[in-house]
């Protein structure tokens, strides 16, 4: 197969083509872009490997352009990238690998176009388009890449034990490209996951989250979780998600999966958003139910302050992921603090108060919290679903109006501490806590209206009944 009239579409491959000739290199296109190329995807990322110094190709590639083309040389890698407009071109020599036992991090030396393409981890990804006059287009596909496209295969090019003891990385990546592309996983290949799972213990917490993230994010995350299952990768790093798995039953009363009833939940808020952290509060929303499970002979199966608890737990989970400790990781502990208080609003008697409350504690985050509360309507009875979300439908009409009136989303007190402290001559105290505290509370119970008259008013008769008097009087 010749991708000659492909290539010609765009300048960039006869810049590198004559480049690669003006230096007596061998140069080839391989790997994604190669891989994209096949599948009808457009790509912006290009490597291109040479059988050489990568860097010296890049230099010429850069300097052939009649303006300035910004370079980045990576010695210690033997690698370079190219920035042009909004592609990015990286450039390496062929090299072989060989690995040490305690560490991913391959001993490099030169090779051959093929001992090039063997190391890579994937055969769909272990494909190149030759950039040599001789044979100009020509793609060259050692381990039937193009077969296992094809079919719809991860399939590792060499014996995938081997593969994945060097790189245990590569267990991840290949769940993630069957996550984002809906690909099966050979079964030889997820044999050896299975088997050197135990591997992923001298991988970097950061590497680990950025394969998750990227299968967090796709269109159908639960898929690349129950890999991750199946895989025992799960197990290594997120022991917390493994432990939602499984069903308990006592005297013919069960509860449901919560493992599989989380990844059902990530599912409908990946149909609704592509937001990376609502999704983390679907994956967590439950990840407290294990600690507190509990039951009951009349009640059954219960998990009282489970929603409590997962909040509790989120910043430790955070920070084990290498998870960002920030505003990010906040939202995600809100989410899952309040996931259950919208469930509690779908009576039809429910007050105002109950809904200004929940407007004041989920300030900007409660069209977030709707979302994953719809979410979490995962029954197997369609009219039970149907009714629930009606329901929700009434209770955003209700916070709707109520916002419109009370204006307590990201509540801002109409009286400061500093106004109270003025007014009564007053230093830092327990007092002005509590006369902002009992404001705040009228508010929220409707007893005066968000405004500072009201709330001066009601400030003037807190003072009185402890004692206090205004400075001006």
């Amino acid at each position: 197969m010749n991708f000659k009239d492909k290539l010609n579409q765009n300048p960039i491959f006869e810049k590198v083509a004559k480049a690669g000739q003006k230096l007596g290199l061998e140069t080839y296109v391989v790997g994604g872009y190669v891989r994209d190329l096949l599948m009808g995807r457009e790509s912006k990322d290009i490597d291109f490997t040479c059988v050489g110094s990568g860097i010296e190709l890049a230099e010429e590639v850069a300097n052939s352009f009649e303006f300035h083309v910004p370079l980045s040389v990576f010695k210690n890698f033997g690698t370079a990238m190219l920035k042009l407009e909004d592609y990015e071109l990286e450039f390496v020599g062929a090299r072989k690998e060989s690995y040490r036992s305690h560490s991913r991090k391959p001993i490099v030396e030169d090779g051959t176009l093929m001992e090039d393409l063997e190391r890579r981890d994937f055969t769909i990804n272990a494909m190149a388009i030759s950039l040599n006059a001789d044979n100009y287009g020509e793609l060259l596909d050692p381990f039937d890449g193009q077969k296992d496209l094809k079919r719809k295969i991860i399939k590792t090019p060499l014996d995938a034990n081997v593969t994945f003891s060097d790189d245990p990385l590569r267990m991840m990546r290949a769940v993630r490209f069957a996550a984002q592309l809906n690909f099966d996983i050979d079964p030889d290949t997820f044999f050896a996951i299975q088997s050197n799972a135990y591997r992923l213990k001298i991988v970097s917490a950061e590497r680990i989250i950025t394969e998750l993230n990227k299968i967090v994010l796709t269109e159908k995350p639960s898929y690349g979780f129950n890999l991750l299952f199946a895989g025992k990768l799960l197990h290594e790093f997120f022991p917390e998600m493994v432990e939602l798995q499984g069903v308990d039953t006592v005297d013919d009363k069960s509860h449901k999966d919560n493992f599989y009833h989380t990844l059902q939940v990530l599912d409908n808020v990946a149909k609704v958003s592509d937001d990376l952290w609502l999704r983390w509060a679907a994956i967590l929303h439950d990840i407290a139910k294990p600690a507190t499970k509990r039951f009951n002979q009349k009640a059954g199966w219960t998990f009282h302050g489970h929603e409590d608890k997962g909040a509790r737990m989120v910043p430790g989970i955070f920070k084990r992921l290498k998870l960002p400790m920030d505003e990010r990781m906040k939202f995600v502990q809100k989410l899952v603090r309040l996931h259950l208080r919208p469930i509690a609003l779908v009576k039809d008697e429910v007050t105002d108060s109950a809904l200004r409350r929940l407007l004041f504690d989920a300030g900007d985050a409660i069209d977030d919290l709707m979302k994953l509360c719809r979410a979490d309507i995962t029954s197997k009875n369609n009219k039970k679903v149907k009714r629930f979300l009606e329901n929700f439908d009434k209770v955003e009409r209700k916070l709707q109006e109520v916002e419109e009136k009370d204006q307590v989303r990201n509540f801002q007190p109409p009286i400061s501490g500093e106004e109270i402290m003025e007014t009564f001559g007053l230093k830092p105290s327990k007092a002005v806590g509590d006369i902002k505290e009992e404001i705040k509370e009228a508010i929220l119970e409707g007893k005066i209206k968000n405004n500072p008259e009201e709330a001066r008013k009601l400030m003037i008769e807190i003072a009185e009944r402890m004692g206090l008097s205004p400075q001006n009087t």
